[in-house]
């Protein structure tokens, strides 16, 4: 049985498609951790600045 040559171009086109959706997601995975990370250290010292403010007034009332 002959397989007209065009089968090959689809069936490279298929796979190529499914490699390109698996590195482009885990590309946005990544990027959305980095995001995530710098979002949660920006509040993570926003808190600790609300502590510090929070004992400056409590030692100066005091």
């Amino acid at each position: 049985m002959d397989i007209p040559f065009w089968i090959y171009f689809v069936v490279a086109g298929i796979i190529l498609s499914a490699y390109m959706v698996i590195r482009t997601g885990r590309e946005e995975r990544q990027m959305e951790e980095e995001i995530i990370e710098r979002e949660g250290e920006i509040y993570m010292e926003r808190l600790e600045k609300e502590r510090e403010d929070k004992k400056k007034t409590q030692n100066s009332a005091g």
